[in-house]
């Protein structure tokens, strides 16, 4: 690892929990003007994921920061190329492998090349491709354009989910490789298209060699996370730690200390200059986040465990299957498992973190059932008993 130079700056808990907030984009005016499109780049990384319970994650991302703009309006932001009318038509995003599956601004394409390189070079695979089956999907591709995984001739020998067919595998490999990419979900399946087709021809290419790959994502993380250690930025694009070391010094990130921290950390030098101010949002957050989506990070800044129970059996679970935070005041004030019912959101499980936040939890209830068009909230089981009557109170009146 680079020799670094020792940290000059030293900052309180408080401090690096509103900076994190408002490179996060919770704290503070929204702009609203960049709308969806804005808060991914501006993130970086939206992850997606299978589950819906109120709506898929990528939407609940610009929800949680944004208000509610309509769902339509978010699948429309990410996927619809522009300017209408332009020939060929440039895409606002593609989907690749980050922190995980995630949606990414197309203007990063060439700083995904050193993961584009690992994989091509990958000498095992869990999944066995037969024989001719690759060439046959870009071939495929090539002939009738964008295609889903269907289309292509189907997604599964059978009916498990992880069960693929060849034609599967051979797209995802492409995808992987950079041959094929995904600009686009249709009813949440990918549609695949030739890279060459469909990324812009400035963007097009493998050009960059890791180190300046690395050192475009090193930054990136730092600017998003506003503050963090060398795991939180390594685990934001899901990068190696000896890949954080090799390029940190050179990244433009300020070496800090923060108090109660006990691994050093690196700041977004901007989000120095000035001190957070601003509102803070009340809202519901995914469990994928990226604000929470790493939890010892979670851990350190908020004082708050959080865990996906989404696949621990049910008598195992502890707060609910799609447990969702709640952030309230720069704080995590509570937790709550929803569920739909018609025009009913239903809170099955509430935990609140004393009688002072039970308004906000409230809040984030109401406004979250208005958002996916629910007129009504029902509790079903709050964890502390004597908070329930109170939260039931708010409700009505919110609702009123």
């Amino acid at each position: 690892m680079t020799s670094l130079p020792r940290p000059t700056v030293e900052l309180s808990a408080d401090e690096a929990r509103r900076i994190a907030l408002r490179a996060q984009g919770f704290l503070g005016a929204p702009d609203r003007k960049a709308g969806v499109r804005g808060v991914l780049r501006h993130l970086g990384a939206v992850q997606l994921d299978t589950i819906s319970v109120l709506a898929r994650s990528h939407e609940l991302i610009p929800y949680a920061r944004l208000g509610a703009v309509g769902r339509k309006t978010v699948d429309k932001a990410y996927w619809t190329a522009s300017p209408p009318g332009a020939s060929p038509a440039r895409p606002h995003a593609f989907e690749y492998w980050s922190h995980a599956a995630c949606i990414l601004p197309i203007e990063e394409w060439p700083h995904f090349a050193f993961r584009r390189r690992a994989y091509r070079a990958r000498p095992h695979w869990n999944h066995d491709l037969p024989d001719g089956t690759y060439d046959q999907v870009i071939k495929q591709l090539k002939a009738e354009g964008p295609l889903t995984a269907t289309e292509l001739g189907g997604a599964k020998k059978t009916s498990e989910w992880w069960d693929w067919s060849g034609t599967k595998v051979a797209v995802e490999r492409a995808l992987m490789y950079g041959e094929v990419v995904c600009v686009e979900r249709r009813g949440w399946k990918r549609v695949y298209d030739l890279a060459e087709r469909a990324v812009p021809d400035t963007l097009l290419h493998d050009e960059l060699d890791d180190t300046e790959c690395l050192l475009r994502l090193v930054r990136l993380a730092g600017q998003a996370l506003g503050v963090g250690t060398r795991a939180d930025i390594a685990d934001y694009h899901r990068l190696k730690g000896e890949q954080v070391d090799a390029v940190i010094a050179d990244s433009g990130l300020v070496p800090v200390t923060v108090e109660g921290w006990a691994k050093p950390a690196w700041a977004d030098p901007a989000a120095l200059e000035t001190t957070p101010r601003g509102r803070h949002r009340t809202t519901l957050l995914s469990p994928f986040d990226s604000l929470i989506w790493e939890r010892a990070r979670t851990e350190r800044i908020f004082g708050f465990t959080h865990r996906l129970e989404a696949y621990v059996p049910k008598p195992k679970r502890v707060h609910g299957y799609f447990a969702m935070p709640v952030l309230a005041g720069g704080r995590l004030v509570g937790r709550v498992d929803p569920a739909r019912e018609g025009r009913t959101l239903v809170a099955k499980q509430v935990t609140v973190d004393g009688l002072k936040a039970v308004p906000a939890v409230a809040q984030a209830l109401v406004e979250a059932a208005s958002w996916v068009d629910c007129t009504d909230v029902r509790v079903e089981r709050v964890d502390a008993p004597e908070l329930r009557e109170p939260l039931t109170r708010e409700l009505a009146r919110a609702l009123a």
